[in-house]
């Protein structure tokens, strides 16, 4: 592919907006140097960017996307995000459904994250398969607050198999819900996150929020609940199948998984991957695949997980 350099300048200039375009250091021209894969120069308002002809092309409307929003300080979590909608954005995409969080701008950032929401929304059981960085748990809670906060549902039920500590559970310190806390931390950071620590610490006082591991599950029946199983690859097929008998009346639930790293001991099956074979006709069940194209986080995870694809897919043949 042919390497170009582009020119571009940006008008009208004004040197606040530069500067916070180019942010410390260049740092905000480095994230998109590594999204778009080109080099960029800059001499006042004038930018030159070299690299292959359509990224090159990419990369200057991204520079001038980020300039027109430059009154501001532009953060990296603002380019980044940024980003990733410019890669992902479709000509005919549609709104991303409002989530009610403390967080206002929180919606899909690519076509298929906005897929999800909807499922979400329109589906009693959504399961949620792809690579880490796509969002398919801090959607699925941002979701869950959502639901919450509308009354369509009276309490979030989040759970997770603590398969990573394997027998060696017993020996950490602790009773059992200090010895699990580890496993099930990045879901109480996604709700501290979505409704913070204080509102958060009164619904876990009243049991409308409640974290367990998957073990808990066994049982019981949850009427009127937001239940999401994360880490689900790491759940067996009877596991699997539990889990979801155990949704009642009212009640909503999503499963997210990524089957490129199971924890599980060799030769035990996958239940995501076994359901994902049995359920995809199941009216009611909602399937979301994330690919590297919906990563959100460094430009460079993208890459990272594109790059394993890769070797594994040249592994197997």
């Amino acid at each position: 592919m042919r390497t170009r350099v582009a020119e571009l300048e940006l008008a009208p200039a004004d040197n606040v907006r530069l500067a916070n375009l180019c942010g410390a250091l260049d740092e905000n021209l480095r994230q998109i140097e590594a999204a778009f894969d080109v080099e960029i120069a800059r001499r006042g308002e004038r930018f030159s960017l070299r690299g292959h002809a359509p990224q090159a092309s990419r990369a200057a409307r991204a520079l001038e996307h980020f300039y027109s929003r430059a009154g501001a300080h532009l953060s990296i979590d603002d380019i980044q995000l940024g980003l990733v909608e410019l890669m992902a954005r479709a000509e005919d995409e549609q709104p991303a459904p409002a989530l009610l969080t403390r967080k206002a701008d929180l919606h899909g950032r690519t076509p298929r994250q906005v897929e999800y929401l909807r499922q979400i929304q329109e589906h009693d059981i959504t399961f949620a398969i792809g690579p880490a960085g796509t969002g398919k748990t801090y959607l699925a809670v941002a979701s869950a607050v959502d639901a919450f906060e509308r009354d369509l549902v009276s309490r979030i039920v989040l759970t997770r198999p603590a398969v990573e500590a394997g027998e060696r559970l017993g020996f950490l310190p602790g009773d059992l819900a200090q010895k699990v806390d580890p496993y099930l931390r990045p879901l109480y950071d996604a709700l501290y996150d979505l409704m913070g620590f204080d509102k958060v610490a009164k619904l876990f006082e009243r049991a409308a929020i409640e974290i367990a591991p998957l073990a808990y599950m066994r049982g019981r029946t949850l009427n009127h609940a937001f239940i999401i199983l994360d880490e689900a690859q790491n759940t067996t097929p009877e596991q699997m199948k539990m889990f979801l008998t155990r949704i009642g009346i009212g009640a909503r639930a999503v499963v997210t998984g990524d089957i490129t790293q199971i924890d599980l001991q060799k030769g035990q099956k996958s239940g995501l991957i076994e359901a994902s074979r049995i359920l995809q006709e199941v009216r009611g069940i909602a399937f979301t695949e994330f690919g590297t194209a919906d990563v959100v986080r460094h430009p460079l995870v993208a890459r990272i997980v594109a790059a394993y694809e890769k070797h594994a897919a040249g592994a197997r043949a």
